[in-house]
């Protein structure tokens, strides 16, 4: 009998479909007939876990670690080694392929693999079951050249292709140093073969794929290279246009060339998703933590999507980065909203291991918690109770502002000051629940509109028309206070965008 292995992960939520243990499967060459892999969540329970991966009798178990993942993954190699003690356990994963000598993950564990891990997985293995046993516990990562990685696309599911993010990659790395991020740290962007992928592509998308999530950073970098990906799915979309794709990319925000735009305009509604980093807009920030981008043109290159494409426009900013005050933030923000994206997507910052940033922490007094994901607490610019409140507006710009639930009702609470107003409707909503989760919508639409009408009591007739409307599209079934009639089941079918994504409340203002 043949020693049985397991990859194995654990997801952030089920849609999630781990991209990196397939490309593993697929480069594991006479392991891979008795490999299995198997995915979890990080909600999962841990004996139940434990117990499933031990009924498989495997001889190495192999996780990947990812800073939202460690503390689930640690405690379920506990579990496993208590259980266990002979199965040999590996981590891979960006999470420990830096300062592992101080986890306690890469200590409980019996090897380590950083970076890179199709080639040197196999090697290792080999070692495990064939021997010579290896001497040593940490093996740093051979990068392959892409043209000889094995594609990994058929270990997707046809289960997966209807119930989970499909990611795919075009490419791997990233040209650019933005301190902050582990990609910072490669050398360059590398291409896969294109034929050879977009064949993949065709495949996943005979088999039933509509979702393609690209994770490469720098879709755009490339113009000839991205407008044959966006052709490719152009040709998919037109000739079914009753079972259109939806394709989402991460793109440089100051690179967007006619080629380019060219086959942007022709992607309807509802088939196309830009990820455009902008993360400041202070300069003075931008140096510090080694960041070009060119404000000016992506300011263009945003407006220009917004006003004459269908994508759907996800814009990023970051709080806590080394320089940039809570007003400076706040400048930026009111900067950004008149570029007019569908959602601006606000992230605190965090020390990934391995990353630059951390040159920054004597000179900035940068404090961050010592438990992932790391986040920082405060600087020297920035107090831990700006960045407490800071979090707080975020979930809420997210629950209202990102949602699309209030369409008709956001310009009046943004108005010409979107942080300064935001900030205050957000005091008001901590005063009512000192929470920003499970929060009833309908109670939502009601401290808004009462927070709008405090301010503004002679427009409450036109404020409590926006909010209905709003009300009445989010598809809910219920009676605001001041309706005389609530939603029934039949009202809802007729008037509601109920069950519509965010995505197509946006575009439907």
């Amino acid at each position: 009998m043949r020693d049985m292995i397991i990859l194995s992960t654990l997801n952030a939520r089920y849609s999630h479909a781990s991209l990196g243990l397939r490309y593993l499967m697929a480069n594991l060459g006479e392991f891979e007939s008795h490999t299995q892999l198997i995915e979890y969540t990080i909600k999962s329970d841990v004996n139940k876990m434990r117990d499933e991966l031990l009924a498989q009798s495997p001889r190495v178990i192999g996780f990947g670690v990812y800073i939202w993942n460690v503390n689930e993954t640690l405690a379920l190699m506990q579990a496993i080694r208590a259980a266990a003690p002979d199965v040999v356990l590996i981590v891979g994963g960006p999470e420990v392929s830096y300062e592992y000598d101080e986890q306690a993950i890469c200590q409980l564990t019996d090897y380590v693999i950083t970076g890179w891990g199709e080639l040197t997985l196999p090697k290792l293995l080999a070692q495990i079951i064939h021997g010579p046993k290896p001497l040593m516990k940490v093996h740093i990562g051979e990068q392959a050249k892409l043209a000889d990685l094995k594609l990994p696309y058929d270990f997707y599911t046809d289960k997966d292709l209807t119930t989970r993010n499909i990611y795919v990659e075009a490419s791997r790395g990233c040209p650019f140093k933005c301190e902050f991020c582990l990609s910072s740290l490669d050398k360059t962007a590398w291409a896969f073969p294109l034929d050879a992928f977009l064949a993949e592509m065709d495949n996943l998308y005979q088999r039933g794929a509509r979702t393609f999530k690209f994770v490469d950073r720098t879709f755009n970098l490339k113009p000839e290279t991205g407008r044959r990906i966006l052709d490719f799915y152009l040709e998919k979309t037109h000739a079914h246009p009753d079972d259109p794709v939806f394709v989402h990319f991460e793109v440089v925000p100051d690179h967007l060339p006619e080629l380019l735009k060219t086959a942007i305009t022709q992607f309807p509604a509802g088939t196309l998703q830009f990820e455009i980093g902008i993360q400041t807009l202070n300069t003075t920030v931008q140096k510090h933590i080694s960041r070009k981008t060119n404000l000016t043109k992506a300011r263009e290159n945003v407006e220009w999507l917004r006003n004459e494409s269908h994508a759907h426009l996800h814009v990023d900013l970051i709080a806590g980065l080394p320089s940039e005050t809570m007003e400076s933030f706040a400048q930026g923000f009111n900067e950004l909203y008149t570029w007019g994206a569908h959602e601006i997507q606000l992230g605190i910052l965090k020390r990934l291991r391995g990353t630059p940033i951390t040159r920054h922490t004597e000179d900035f007094a940068m404090r961050y918690a010592d438990a992932p994901p790391y986040e920082i607490l405060e600087n020297i610019g920035v107090s831990a109770e700006e960045l407490a409140n800071f979090k707080l507006f975020a979930k809420y710009w997210d629950h209202i502002a990102n949602s699309g639930r209030f369409t008709q009702t956001l310009p009046m609470i943004v108005s010409n000051q979107p942080y300064e107003r935001f900030y205050d409707l957000t005091q008001h909503l901590k005063a009512q629940w000192q929470r920003s989760h499970s929060i009833a919508l309908e109670q939502l639409y009601i401290e808004v509109a009462n927070w709008l009408t405090a301010r503004n009591p002679e427009h409450t007739e036109h404020i409590r028309a926006a909010i209905t409307a709003d009300y009445i599209a989010s598809g809910v079934q219920g009676k605001l206070p001041w309706m005389d009639k609530g939603l029934t089941v039949q009202t809802r079918t007729q008037k509601a965008k109920h069950g519509q994504s965010r995505q197509e409340r946006h575009q439907s203002e």
